[in-house]
């Protein structure tokens, strides 16, 4: 699995392409790596009305990789299905060991 593709670095902070599965059954991140949009994909439970699906997003973003809300933000694609979320402080290859640590057990 090499989800490197869907993850760059931007001076101190990361921004990762995910593709969003709503309507789940359960919330799951990462949910897998798209290989056709170098996407990883992440299930949530809410639906794409009101913001819900995009507050559930930063929330279980930020809690899968211990920080805080406030520094995990959706910088593209607030309506679609794919979205670039940067992540403050954090290194790109932090995130693709943790990320691709997790989708090996898949």
């Amino acid at each position: 699995m090499n989800c490197n593709n869907a993850i760059k670095q931007r001076q101190n902070d990361a921004l990762i392409q995910i593709h969003v599965i709503p309507n789940s059954s359960k919330s799951i991140f990462p949910a897998g790596y798209n290989n056709w949009r170098s996407c990883i994909d992440i299930r949530v439970i809410s639906a794409t009305k009101d913001n819900k699906a995009n507050n559930e997003i930063i929330e279980k973003i930020s809690k899968y990789f211990n920080i805080l809300p406030k520094n995990v933000s959706i910088i593209s694609g607030l309506k679609g299905r794919v979205k670039t979320i940067l992540i403050k402080n954090i290194e790109k290859n932090d995130i693709i060991k943790k990320i691709e640590d997790s989708l090996n057990g898949l």
